[in-house]
């Protein structure tokens, strides 16, 4: 039987440090003056109209304080994304911070949520996707998610619509294959 590394026990790569720091830069860049059921439409419209565009069945969902303002799918999703929303929704609301840099920062110690936390991984999700919604004097007040992509693309997707939203310049990651 061949040795299957396990990811969570490889060492750290530059690109996972670098990648961590640009996250850190955009969580404290991406912040509302004020998040409502208005904003939640425009960036959940954005965001279903990009997906269209790229042709993965997506899934998204913005909430604020367990009150779900939008949600929106494409043709083909699955039941499973629903579950990967739920699962990445409890891990930005535990922690506030992005389900990637969760991820990265698990995987640079050599850990997971369960290891580390006692977690379970049938509730909580540490793949990208997953980004705090902060307002400004008050910090995290829900989370918008999107499920279809692969977890570097499903950051880059929400974080660009946010940006996009704010009218800002934030560093991203770089694409990858």
């Amino acid at each position: 039987m061949a040795h299957v590394p396990d990811p969570c026990r490889e060492q750290p790569t530059v690109s996972q440090e670098d990648d961590l720091k640009t996250i850190t830069a955009q969580e404290s860049a991406l912040h509302f003056d004020h998040f409502g059921a208005e904003t939640a439409w425009t960036i959940g419209s954005r965001l279903r109209r990009q997906a269209v565009d790229l042709k993965p069945p997506m899934l998204f969902e913005i909430q604020i304080a367990g009150r779900v303002l939008f949600t929106a799918a494409t043709e083909g999703v699955t039941s499973s994304q629903a579950d990967w929303i739920r699962r990445k929704r409890n891990t930005v609301m535990w922690f506030g911070r992005s389900t990637y840099a969760i991820g990265l920062k698990m995987q640079l110690a050599g850990q997971t949520l369960a290891t580390r936390y006692g977690m379970s991984l049938s509730d909580y999700a540490t793949d990208g996707g997953g980004f705090p919604i902060t307002l400004r004097g008050t910090g995290v007040i829900g989370s918008i998610i999107a499920s279809g992509l692969t977890q570097h693309e499903d950051h880059n997707l929400v974080v660009a619509t946010l940006a996009e939203t704010l009218a800002i310049t934030i560093p991203m990651l770089d694409p990858k294959a």
